[in-house]
């Protein structure tokens, strides 16, 4: 494998254009269901914010050689249906040839910058609708904070329903990630009440002239029963994220009841797949993919 991602920067130099021979020829999803009836989404775009840290590792997630190895291993492991990742990753891994038969979804906001001033001023640096459209993924996703203490707010919410029109425009998936945030000691927090939450969902549904395309991404609160209020706050199919865990038992636990709920398709997990506290990738993400 070392010797296979050591190869990237040769062929960038020399052949740039095997990227989007790459994307052409590349076996795409028939659905974006396993045969267990879920998606499971294996994310990584938290780099392209500055969001390289996983528990006491400040830059887990910034050695790009060893990330691709993660994945590589995540995306072979059966049940994994999918990845998210922002151009730099998702072009590796075409040139690696591991995304035959997976659906790829574009990361298209990365300008707020984890710790930043600007961090709800989350413009879109990345993908856009027509360029995953032309590589011939499946849809494109989007962070969007909601802070009623940042006068960006309006703007980000903008931002995202015009992607969100791109997307639908062009049949392709529209995946929103809303937060109810807000400043607190120089720093954006994310409000994970269930109440907070409901609200972040009512208005990240009603983004944009369409949502026929739309899908939620969401994170899984602690209290089950509120689980099933924040998913019956919305029809459009919903994709519980991961986030960072701290206890693993107790994520994968209420991972299965969220998945039980009418509105949940799967899940979208990065870091706690990709670096689990014991080291052993492949078994985290079969755990995963079991409560599929």
């Amino acid at each position: 494998m070392p010797e296979k991602v050591s190869r990237l920067v040769e062929t960038r130099v020399k052949d740039p254009g095997a990227i989007a021979a790459a994307a052409a020829r590349r076996m795409k999803a028939t659905s974006l269901f396993g045969e267990h009836g879920k998606a499971m989404i294996i994310a990584a775009d938290h780099p392209a914010r500055g969001a390289n840290a996983v528990g006491s590792d400040p830059f887990a997630m910034a050695d790009r050689f060893e990330l691709l190895e993660r994945m590589c291993l995540a995306l072979e492991r059966p049940g994994v249906t999918g990845v998210l990742a922002t151009a730099d990753i998702l072009e590796d891994l075409l040139l690696l040839g591991v995304l035959d038969g997976k659906s790829v979804f574009g990361s298209m906001n990365r300008a707020g910058l984890a710790g930043s001033v600007f961090e709800i001023d989350d413009r879109f640096t990345g993908y856009d609708a027509e360029t995953i459209a032309a590589m011939g993924f499946d849809g494109g996703k989007m962070l969007t904070r909601i802070a009623l203490d940042d006068p960006a707010t309006p703007a980000a919410l903008e931002n995202t329903a015009r992607a969100v029109d791109a997307l639908n425009d062009r049949r392709l998936i529209a995946m929103v990630e809303p937060f109810w945030s807000c400043w607190q000691d120089g720093r954006i927090r994310n409000d994970l009440s269930p109440d907070a939450v409901v609200k972040s969902v009512t208005v990240a549904s009603g983004l944009g002239r369409r949502s026929a395309h739309t899908w939620l991404k969401l994170p899984v609160v602690a209290d089950p029963e509120a689980m099933e209020r924040v998913l019956a706050s919305s029809t459009l199919p919903a994709l519980l994220l991961g986030g960072e865990v701290k206890d693993p038992d107790t994520a994968f636990a209420s991972w299965g009841r969220a998945l039980k709920l009418p509105t949940a398709q799967g899940l979208v997990v990065g870091r706690s797949l990709l670096h689990p506290a014991d080291g052993d990738v492949a078994g985290a993400v079969d755990r995963a993919v079991e409560l599929l």
